[in-house]
């Protein structure tokens, strides 16, 4: 069985964080022996409609890494982005579309980067990613 192909989408909207990430991911990736491509959009809501896109142009990936932060602010912007980004990828996860949620939703800049550094979510949700892939493939999905 090849090496599986992962799609990292990064929403860039906090540069910093995204790359903190992006670099996690592209560890975990390394460590499993997949293989995997970055593509960044503006921020967290972007996210699953380039999966989708993906998806649509049947580019041959057996799964997604999601990545990027929302940062609470003065606004309920934030319980939108967060609640929607979140529903997108559980939406996509429902429908056989694998996608590892490496989204950060946090009150503030600090939280994020202990999450996007120490803690390495950029490779818990590759790995979470790579998980499901090989569920399916232990079922016979693919």
């Amino acid at each position: 069985m090849s090496a599986p192909k992962l799609l990292i989408i990064a929403g860039t909207f906090y540069r910093d964080i995204a790359d903190a990430l992006i670099q996690g991911a592209q560890e975990a990736v390394a460590a499993a022996g997949a293989q995997a491509d970055l593509v960044e959009v503006p921020g967290a809501l972007e996210i699953p409609g380039a999966i989708v896109q993906a998806e649509i142009a049947d580019a041959g990936y057996d799964g997604y890494v999601a990545l990027g932060c929302v940062i609470r602010g003065e606004t309920t912007h934030y319980d939108y982005v967060c609640g929607e980004s979140a529903r997108g990828l559980m939406e996509l996860n429902l429908n056989g579309v694998i996608a590892g949620n490496g989204i950060l939703t946090v009150e503030n800049r600090d939280q994020a980067m202990v999450r996007a550094v120490d803690k390495k979510k950029g490779a818990d949700a590759t790995n979470a990613a790579l998980s499901l892939i090989a569920l399916r493939d232990k079922f016979g999905a693919a």
